[in-house]
């Protein structure tokens, strides 16, 4: 189903046309620039080199009948401008939300479930502590207002100073642009307030133990919302910035709902199959089995196409890569090409990875012994996220520290879901599709290699151990199973240190130092070339918004070398 959908042209038809753009990679930012590209007027090619588009956020049928989410799995954070835009609804978007949205069994035989609904929220935080319950619609409402304070940062390019030697008419429109960009944000940090701005700098800066410390009590309900700090990254929940990724993992939305995440029918390949129908339908060509080898660079130091591993030319002025930036600069550009400064700056950035994900086919939902249920049918425990090994911040800190000191967790954080709960076309009748999000696996371990069979089996056997404790039988549902490391996430879909974001996601990396300093605006010290994935601004997730904003700053750069 998935390839056969967009294998629609093969690299032999790329070279019979000069492209206005060519895009590397057809991930759902790729895609999503693409898309944007082909609707104003370009000619565009998009260049795949796995057999499926969508790069992390994919649908793969691992094992019969059981279609999974590979790498991303919920769906949140897409722009509701990218959603409308592009109608992917019309295209084949159906997201499909959760109530409750997590789950957190404790081995005491207590539990606690979460959601979008304020009286079940009270009502299973009143179980720990009262004066926990009564504070967490007041914390939910601040991150709210924070998230609407950062909502217009996203869907722009950044206020980036000007690069070379641009022409006065040039300096004098960014200066406007840009000053119009601060205005704005002054203006917004006035309508929230002295307090808010003092309690939302500390929310950047601050580790999330601090931030949760401050708010709450009980340890079940900070761990729980810690996860959301940590999540992807190798930080701990004492790292200071952490704070900041808490808050990038509750500012999306689904269907106008603040926070609620959602399974999305079909697994997260729909996402990106929603994104290509409407990039083709706006005349995109989109070609898989492709593979990038070289970007060709005139001698002027423009760019001129790409060099395909099969020894293919293809031509282009315009290329957007949604490769990492690593991959972009290190690997694809060639040598001599790029300021020495640059080459450093990107060589320095920071990839390193803790996350592993393993999919799994069961033949039955998991029964959590703290549920004091037997049924085989699912529950609200079922629906939602459930936090396997972390009832407190410290045993996510354990975990952490364990990885910084090159071992595998003992005793691992798992998310863990269930999409085939609510989403009937992912798996058999009767059978499931179960996703577990592990932290914390170093790339390289000291106490073995992921390369080995035996050490691999080992951990993910430590994992399913580890549920166990909390859903006594699970490891003996399982049918089979797919498991990615941070080696793994490199070498099958290109993320460059196994970092789902394409790059780390703290302070000193994010907005106007995303990638690096002085180039945050989604263009390269090589003329013609751009960026327009997750390693941009405003970072990383099923977001598509780098994908979006770099198709503007395209489109606005070619208007006016048109002109």
């Amino acid at each position: 189903m998935w390839r056969r959908s967009f294998c629609t042209g093969a690299a032999s038809a790329l070279k019979e046309t000069k492209w206005d753009a060519l895009v590397i990679g057809g991930g759902h930012n790729g895609l999503t620039a693409a898309a944007y590209l082909a609707r104003g007027g370009l000619s565009v090619a998009v260049i795949e080199r796995r057999h499926v588009i969508g790069g992390a956020a994919v649908t793969e049928e691992l094992v019969p009948g059981f279609k999974f989410s590979r790498c991303s799995y919920l769906q949140s954070l897409l722009r509701p401008s990218i959603i409308s835009e592009l109608e992917l609804a019309r295209h084949g978007l159906k997201l499909l939300k959760r109530s409750p949205s997590s789950f957190t069994p404790c081995l005491d035989g207590r539990y606690l479930l979460l959601g979008p609904d304020e009286e079940l929220n009270h009502s299973e935080i009143s179980k720990f502590s009262k004066r926990d319950a009564d504070a967490y619609s007041i914390y939910e409402s601040q991150l709210e207002r924070f998230c609407k304070f950062m909502d217009p940062l996203l869907d722009s390019p950044t206020p980036e100073s000007l690069q070379g030697t641009p022409s006065f008419t040039d300096r004098l429109k960014n200066k406007i642009h840009n000053s119009a960009f601060w205005t704005s944000c002054f203006n917004r940090a006035l309508s929230l307030g002295q307090k808010d701005m003092v309690d939302f700098m500390d929310l950047l800066l601050s580790p999330a133990s601090k931030v949760l410390n401050n708010w709450f009590e009980s340890d079940v309900l900070k761990a729980t919302l810690a996860t959301d700090a940590v999540i992807g990254a190798t930080g701990s929940v004492y790292t200071p910035g952490s704070g900041y990724v808490l808050l990038h993992h509750v500012m999306g939305e689904t269907d106008g709902d603040h926070g609620v995440w959602s399974y999305v029918e079909g697994g997260m390949g729909s996402v990106s199959m929603a994104i290509g129908n409407a990039a083709r339908e706006a005349g995109a060509h989109i070609v898989t089995n492709a593979e990038v080898s070289q970007l060709m660079i005139k001698d002027s130091g423009v760019v001129d196409g790409v060099l395909l591993a099969d020894g293919t030319e293809v031509h282009s002025s315009i290329v957007l890569s949604n490769a990492t930036p690593y991959k972009t600069f290190m690997e694809l550009v060639p040598n001599n090409v790029l300021p020495e400064d640059f080459i450093l700056s990107i060589k320095y950035s920071d990839y390193s990875s803790a996350t592993t994900k393993i999919n799994i086919a069961v033949d039955r939902l998991p029964q959590f012994e703290c549920c004091k249920l037997s049924h085989p049918d699912s529950g609200p425990q079922h629906v939602g996220t459930i936090h396997i090994g972390s009832e407190s911040m410290e045993e996510i800190d354990t975990a952490c520290q364990e990885a910084v000191n090159g071992l595998p967790s003992r005793r691992p954080v798992i998310e863990m879901t269930i999409p085939s709960v609510l989403d009937k076309t992912i798996s058999p009748p009767g059978k499931h599709v179960i996703n577990l999000f592990i932290q914390y696996t170093p790339y390289k371990p000291s106490d073995g290699s992921w390369s080995d069979p035996t050490y691999r089996e080992s951990f993910a056997k430590r994992c399913f151990s580890l549920i166990d404790e909390y859903a006594p039988g699970f490891s003996s549902s399982i049918i089979s199973y797919d498991m990615l490391t941070p080696p793994d996430l490199e070498r099958e879909i290109g993320l460059t240190g196994g970092n789902i974001f394409h790059g780390a996601m703290g302070l000193d990396s994010l907005f106007l130092m995303r990638p690096v300093k002085g180039w945050s605006n989604y263009k390269t010290p090589v003329q013609g070339l751009y960026l327009c994935g997750s390693g941009t601004h405003p970072g990383g997730g099923v977001m598509g918004a780098p994908g979006r904003n770099a198709a503007h700053v395209v489109l606005q750069d070619h208007k006016k070398s048109s002109n």
